[in-house]
């Protein structure tokens, strides 16, 4: 949620940097339910004054053996009026809160222009594409023979699931494994597990409601449970409500989750294989850091993605997102994008993002300095990375003329020292 101090003093100037968005900010609306909370404000204050007085007033006759009757249908008029003029300013409140909770964030001012993908500016390249002497494979021909299994998963589910056996189940978790084996013991994570099922309250405090309300699975229960769209919502969570101290910043947090997404709007796209599907694994970065570090931080979140990826020699690179293809908490966001030789073109795997405060505003989440003062922390996330699309890509790079897959050599230490899966 942005500083509504801000929107407050200059909602002409959120207004025009939103447009980088290609978002039209309703800027009159909002002044006028803006307006109107001040109006019945100041008509609450000065009803409750009133009624507080009769009330005093009462009093007083009654001590002096006066008739009271007057006094008191004055008070009840009051008093009904104040119950009209309250609920009144809570719709108002009610409709305005809604308003700013459907604002993105801000962009970064080095988020390049542009409102389409095709605008987002490349960073730099890792590694060159192989060139192959016979015709590939994609994923899904490759793994239908050594255990990829999607006639079962929709026997189970449906479509956009899969199912995995054999040595395509102990590619997955040995990437997961290796995945987290990196982040913890190179690059200083602390290793958290939490629910995959959580409330609708932690949903907002990170983004996904309401705005994404259609992107997410919800749980139909009385408890009101929604499927985590990314570990990324229980993780960031932790931290709602809270004020850390200063020492605690930054902190850093590594955690494997199966992620579940509705992908509405997407049907038509990416339908076939493992690209996107509804369940989905990910390792998944989180810091907390003090906002003078937070760009800082989110060089070095990326530069831990690529790790990843460089140590399974996977050619990929790095793309700045454009203002248009921003999600809707960040303001600046790198994506990583592998390398796929059926698609004969480069493919997201991760996204590494600083939402600044945005997040923390929405869960209260702040940290103290050393001379007392309490301000929000900013929030980054980042993918470290999306499993699934993982395996798709050394399925596809590290495919042979007779459709065997050669496991990477950072792998091959989870597999016992195999090096080809047949």
């Amino acid at each position: 949620m942005l500083d509504p101090k801000l929107i407050r003093q200059d909602l002409s100037k959120v207004a025009e940097l939103l447009k980088k968005r290609g978002m039209t900010l309703d800027v009159a609306r909002i002044n006028s339910l803006e307006e109107k909370r001040k109006e019945l404000q100041v008509l609450v204050q000065q009803l409750q004054s009133e009624r507080n007085a009769n009330a005093k007033a009462v009093g007083q006759a009654k001590a002096q053996g006066k008739n009271v009757d007057e006094i008191l249908h004055q008070v009840k008029d009051l008093g009904e009026k104040l119950q009209a003029t309250e609920s009144e300013f809570e719709q108002v409140q009610n409709a305005l809160n809604d308003m700013l909770a459907m604002i993105p964030n801000i962009p970064h001012e080095s988020v390049p222009e542009g409102l389409k993908e095709e605008c987002n500016k490349e960073i730099r390249k890792w590694g060159t594409p192989k060139k192959y002497d016979f015709e590939v494979k994609d994923h899904v021909d490759l793994g239908a023979r050594i255990g990829m299994d999607f006639p079962t998963a929709a026997k189970l589910s449906g479509a956009r699931f899969v199912v995995l056996r054999n040595k395509l189940a102990r590619l997955q978790r040995a990437l997961i494994q290796f995945m987290l084996d990196i982040h913890i013991k190179e690059h200083g994570y602390q290793e958290i597990y939490v629910p995959t099922l959580v409330t609708a309250e932690c949903l907002f405090g990170t983004g996904q409601l309401p705005k994404m309300k259609e992107d997410v699975f919800s749980v139909n229960s009385e408890q009101g449970f929604y499927l985590v769209p990314t570990s990324e919502v229980s993780v960031t969570n932790t931290i709602r409500d809270e004020i850390l101290e200063i020492d605690q910043l930054p902190q850093k947090f590594v955690c494997y989750s199966s992620c579940f997404r509705s992908e509405a709007g997407s049907y038509g796209k990416d339908t076939r294989g493992m690209i996107r599907n509804h369940q989905f694994e990910k390792v998944e970065m989180i810091q907390i850091s003090h906002p003078d570090k937070s760009y800082e931080v989110l060089e070095e979140m990326t530069k831990h993605a690529e790790t990843i990826l460089q140590r399974l020699e996977l050619p990929y690179r790095v793309v700045a997102l454009c203002g248009g293809d921003l999600g809707f908490c960040a303001a600046k966001t790198y994506d990583l994008e592998v390398w796929l030789p059926s698609q004969n073109c480069y493919r997201e795997i991760s996204s590494c993002s600083n939402t600044e405060s945005f997040q923390a505003r929405r869960m209260k989440a702040r940290f103290k300095d050393k001379a007392g003062k309490i301000d929000f922390v900013h929030t980054l996330n980042g993918s470290g990375l999306a499993v699934g699309r993982t395996l798709v890509a050394i399925l596809e790079n590290n495919q042979d003329a007779i459709g065997r897959i050669h496991i990477p050599k950072a792998l091959q230490p989870y597999f016992d020292g195999q090096s080809v899966i047949e």
